[in-house]
């Protein structure tokens, strides 16, 4: 844990609602003073980083991604896949439970903190799963998970589809406070479907799940909450209908959250036919329709957090064709620029709603201590230039897979300094 300052920024801390440009200075790897006139002694700061023009913000939470390890580490680890958050501006990521085995005992919860502990550059917090092994039949030990350090619940990847059981989840949620982040695709009218149903997906002779078999879960699910009392936490969002299924969810009292990927509220079904499978993802790409949506749902509220759904397969695999090839994209390195060039940038959201979006937003839904810039809190920081136009490479990504439909896109508001604990754990080559 380093002593450091970050001088001449635009900090910006939604959860202290500071908007405004000055020093942050941090001392033992804890944030020590905002915007100070006063400068710490030359022998207390180790790192001096100048950030004129830059937004210093807290250290961005992705509460959701696949880093693959145990079970998959040809496509991506625990080492590899925080190195790409580093690298993207986060310092704190939420990792799936779909791994090989299923992260569903309270030894597998501890397992992926003692490897963590070796290898990540960033804060890994892991789920546990709902139902053993994914396969929707019998709960975990969701109680012993979550006393091991669990932040939440999910089977994602595959839809909880018997609703006794999502009860059951839920009134567990109620009484321990934790989320239950859900996958929501009825599978009897997805099933076989590689994209979503409409003129590209009957163009391309592919089969198309349609946007009822999200609406028709999400429904579901938030009426289970509204029942038991419990959190949901309704998993990357793609259609309009379920906007507004959670918009109406939130109005009667339902404790339901949401969030939305970069993907779902800038490509439409439209990129199949131009990306193939990089382009390939459950749920899937959808209409510029459900894009306004998604983006009228992030504007006011109704979505509450960005995430990326980071879901890396290797080259050979995404190469088997629209049928065969595994679903999702690797999205850690350039989820930020898209949000600064395609929601900040056009108005939708000022860069204090963004941020918020994607620091103490998901440590509130997490119930994490990390996502402020509070004085005596933990020093994970990111910098962000705004203003240079820089084009995506995936040859140069940190993660072990390239499945992204972002290559070669110029954006702007990348991240140049990521600091965890006051430790500089990542920043773009030129800065």
């Amino acid at each position: 844990m380093k002593n450091a300052s970050i001088v001449n920024g635009h900090i910006i801390d939604p959860a202290n609602n500071i908007d405004e440009v000055g020093d942050l200075h941090i001392i033992g790897g804890k944030i020590a003073q905002i915007s100070s006139s006063e400068k710490l002694a030359d022998n207390q700061t180790a790192d001096v980083y100048e950030a004129k023009g830059s937004v210093v913000a807290p250290g961005l939470i992705d509460m959701h991604v696949h880093l693959r390890e145990p079970g998959f580490e040809h496509k991506e680890t625990i080492e590899t896949g925080t190195a790409a958050a580093a690298a993207g501006g986060f310092t704190s990521v939420a990792c799936m439970a779909n791994t090989s085995p299923v992260i569903d005992t309270p030894e597998k919860i501890e397992q992926i903190y003692n490897i963590a502990s070796k290898t990540a550059k960033t804060n890994v917090f892991p789920f546990g799963s709902i139902t053993k092994e994914l396969a929707g039949e019998e709960l975990t030990d969701m109680r012993g998970m979550h006393s091991a350090g669990a932040v939440g619940f999910t089977d994602d990847g595959v839809t909880v589809m018997n609703a006794a059981l999502m009860r059951d989840a839920l009134t567990m949620s109620a009484e321990l406070g934790f989320p239950i982040m859900v996958h929501c695709e009825e599978h009897n009218l997805n099933a076989g479907a590689v994209m979503n149903l409409g003129e590209t997906s009957r163009k391309l002779g592919l089969i198309g799940s349609p946007n009822a078999a999200e609406d028709i879960i999400v429904a579901r699910d938030i009426m289970l909450a509204e029942m038991t009392g419990g959190h949901l936490h309704v998993l990357h969002v793609s259609t309009a209908g379920a906007v507004e299924l959670v918009r109406q969810g939130k109005k009667r009292g339902v404790h339901v959250t949401a969030e939305a990927c970069p993907h779902h509220w800038i490509l439409t079904d439209a990129e199949v036919e131009k990306q193939g499978t990089n382009a390939k993802m459950h749920p899937p790409l959808r209409t510029q329709t459900d894009i306004d949506a998604i983006i009228e749902g992030l504007r006011d509220g109704t979505i509450d957090a960005i995430a990326t759904d980071h879901a890396p397969h290797a080259p050979s695999e995404k190469a088997e064709g629209m049928v065969d090839a595994p679903n999702g994209i690797i999205g850690l390195e350039t989820c930020l620029p898209l949000v600064f060039t395609y929601l900040v940038q056009p108005g939708h959201l000022t860069f204090a709603e963004a941020i918020a979006k994607m620091t103490v937003v998901p440590a509130n839904i997490l119930g994490i201590d990390r996502g402020t810039l509070s004085v005596g809190g933990v020093a994970d920081v990111t910098v962000i230039d705004v203003e240079t136009l820089n084009r995506v490479d995936v040859t140069q990504s940190r993660s072990k897979s390239q499945n992204t439909p972002f290559n070669r896109w110029k954006l702007k508001g990348w991240q140049t300094i990521t600091l965890r604990k006051g430790n500089r754990i990542g920043g773009h080559p030129s800065s």
